[in-house]
């Protein structure tokens, strides 16, 4: 995720540290730790994944009234309904993914390397190819904690004025799958599988490729400036803070860019997993997009859009500089050799 060296076109170099491809892992330390660290990250950003669930799926409200609604109402509490079962799938939907991100990314860049391909162009097609495979195997696990957690989420008492609620009252997370599972069977827990897959999928492929443009981009300005400034043809290597600073921004530019564009879709996979009922009574994604639009035309498909934005915001900047930190401590006592960015 780190460019090993970031070149523009007067000539000023920029040396950043080189990045850790998969085979330089500690896979067992890669793992075991990133279960940890990624858990604490979990923990922090729940609430906003809460508000964003209530205000796809519940009657509009604005998010600080909702927010208010949720504390009168149900205490602080109210913002960790399903945190529990979404800790559960946390371990292996995060060890599927970061193990087919990098495997994806290293086998993809070299690939696209021996193509002709430029570096820059070759890392945004390794991450986009990367984000797609690490979407598709974390849905595995992902589908059924989300459908469970989801329907805990919106679940609350007087706070919640509710769109076509079953009332299917859960006590929990293990409550909760037990009863989808008898009335509904293993299907059940799989609703919405293939528009989650066709909403994270393109979502992360957006993502990891507007991340390595933004992040070579921010470079590329930085080197432009030290040019102007005199600096030219001069080798320059960046703090550690500063390192952190340009992933965090690229970070949040990533996640304006995917969020405006899988807002939809994340609308209509929200809803289909939670609500029991499309228009007519029928679940489906067309069903669900009708109603959806006769509630609020294409407005009511961006609802929770703000919570969206700050919650990938948020995720994507502690997670791409809780990554690159784990990646360092989970390196092997080995020479390494440059890869991508």
């Amino acid at each position: 995720m780190s460019l090993g060296m970031a070149e523009d076109d007067s000539g000023t170099d920029i040396h950043l540290p080189a990045d850790i491809d998969w085979e330089m892992l500690d896979k067992s330390k890669f793992f075991f730790l990133g279960a940890a660290l990624f858990s604490g990250v979990s923990g922090t950003l729940y609430p906003t994944v809460v508000l964003k669930t209530r205000q796809q799926v519940l009657v509009k409200d604005t998010c600080f009234k909702m927010a208010v609604s949720i504390l009168r109402h149900d205490g602080f509490r109210g913002f960790y309904r399903g945190f529990g079962t979404s800790l559960v799938g946390t371990v292996p939907a995060r060890a599927l993914y970061m193990g087919a991100l990098e495997m994806t990314k290293s086998s993809v860049g070299c690939t696209t390397m021996k193509m002709g391909f430029t570096e820059a162009k070759a890392a945004a097609i390794a991450n986009a190819a990367a984000g797609v495979t690490a979407a598709m195997a974390a849905q595995l696990v992902w589908t059924p904690i989300d459908v469970v957690s989801q329907r805990l989420m919106v679940q609350g008492g007087n706070s919640v004025k509710t769109i076509g609620l079953t009332g299917v009252r859960y006590t929990g997370g293990v409550d909760a799958f037990r009863k989808i599972v008898q009335t509904q069977g293993v299907r059940g827990l799989y609703r919405g599988f293939g528009i989650s897959t066709l909403t994270y999928a393109p979502s992360n492929a957006v993502w990891w490729a507007s991340y390595s443009m933004a992040h070579r981009s921010i470079w590329d300005g930085i080197g432009y400036h030290l040019k102007r400034d005199g600096n030219g043809g001069v080798g320059f290597t960046p703090d550690p803070k500063a390192v952190v600073g340009v992933q965090a921004v690229s970070a949040v530019v990533a996640s304006g860019v995917s969020a405006l564009i899988t807002m939809p879709m994340d609308t209509i996979k929200t809803r289909l997993q939670v609500l029991d009922e499309g228009c007519n009574g029928k679940p489906g994604i067309v069903p669900t997009m009708r109603k959806l639009l006769t509630e609020g035309g294409l407005r009511a498909c961006y609802r929770g859009l703000g919570p969206r934005w700050v919650s990938m915001s948020m995720s994507a900047t502690t997670m791409i500089t809780t990554y690159e930190f784990l990646k360092k401590l989970s390196t092997k006592n080995q020479d390494s050799c440059g890869s991508l960015q």
